[in-house]
């Protein structure tokens, strides 16, 4: 029989196996890409609207007391009563008050008296002029005992606090009553820094309070302070609100909108946005030349499915929005249209 060479196939099979495994190779490889989506950021412009929280406060607020501890006579209001300026809140005990009236009468009767002498040459400069003194004394005590024993209201306004009784004894630990003017209301927010030359006087802001839903009310900017918080890097502003019907009430929380005109900036679809991992920092992955790069970003205001971005990208860029899960800096990837 004849022999049959084999060591040429084997060498043949040993061949077509090693550029299967070649072939095969490659194609795990060109598998293992990760597979993304992309989007491409442009610049437009961004309104560059603003908002901040406060709690409403009342343009004045007064706290009624007299001057001196003293038995309370009468109370005239309650609490939530609407005051005018000069209307009578309180009454303290009199009689002070009485015997000053009475001492008042006898000195101007002395004061007359030395007059007429001092006239005929009776009495000398020096008597009429103690006399004088003794009764301008006498008339500025009456005045504040008067102003301690009716306590007169300062503004106009509304009753928001009643401490006391009728007949209670007032210590001085905290007043008889408070009265608040509500119309208008102010707001005090703190605004960055960055923002100090764009804020006017008189400027226009929209004002949502809590309470009110989705109600805009009209505010105006009516002071800025002068000067920054170095820990905070932000600065005062104070912002008004009419109220004239009374709705908004002292201790409501509220949100100021403002807006600064529109500002040029790169934006980017949030689902490319993502967070470092214990911290508070924000980067995306840019493609380019079929593979990724991470790029820390400096994100402004959201712009519903939308970010504004202060920092890290260009216009044109090429930035993935899904598929990141897989990604590293610099890794291959497979653009997936």
């Amino acid at each position: 029989m004849k022999k049959t060479n084999l060591l040429p196939i084997l060498i043949l099979s040993i061949a077509m196996v090693a550029c299967g495994k070649k072939q095969e190779t490659k194609t795990e490889t060109k598998e293992l890409k990760p597979n993304v989506i992309t989007a491409i950021v442009e610049t437009r412009d961004v309104p560059q609207e603003n908002e901040f929280t406060a709690t409403v406060e009342p343009e004045v607020k007064n706290n009624i007391a007299p001057a001196t501890p003293g038995r309370i006579r009468k109370i005239f209001v309650e609490v939530g009563a609407r005051v005018s300026k000069g209307q009578k809140l309180a009454q303290m005990d009199n009689v002070t008050l009485s015997n000053s009236e009475v001492q008042i009468e006898n000195l101007r009767r002395t004061y007359k008296r030395v007059s007429g002498l001092f006239a005929v040459g009776g009495a000398s400069q020096q008597e009429l002029d103690n006399a004088k003194l003794q009764l301008d004394v006498a008339e500025t005590n009456l005045k504040n005992l008067s102003e301690n024993t009716f306590l007169l209201s300062p503004i106009s306004g509304i009753v928001t606090a009643r401490n006391y009784d009728e007949g209670d004894m007032y210590s001085g630990q905290m007043p008889l009553m408070t009265v608040m003017q509500i119309s208008p209301v102010k707001i005090k927010i703190n605004v960055s820094e960055s923002f100090y030359s764009n804020v006017k006087t008189g400027m226009p802001v929209d004002v949502k309070v809590e309470v009110f839903g989705n109600q805009d009310f009209n505010g105006k900017v009516t002071l800025i302070y002068p000067t920054i918080d170095d820990r905070t890097r932000t600065f005062g502003v104070e912002v008004k609100i009419s109220n004239n019907n009374g709705k908004i009430r002292p201790g409501m929380f509220a949100r100021v909108k403002m807006n600064f005109g529109n500002a040029k900036h790169v934006v980017v679809p949030d689902m490319a946005v993502i967070k470092q991992s214990g911290s508070a920092e924000r980067f995306v992955y840019v493609y380019a030349d079929g593979k990724v790069s991470y790029r820390k970003v400096e994100l402004g205001q959201r712009l519903g499915t939308e970010y504004e971005l202060l920092s890290g990208l260009e216009n044109g860029e090429t930035v993935v929005v899904s598929g990141q899960s897989k990604l590293n800096d610099g890794v291959e990837v497979e653009v997936v249209k």
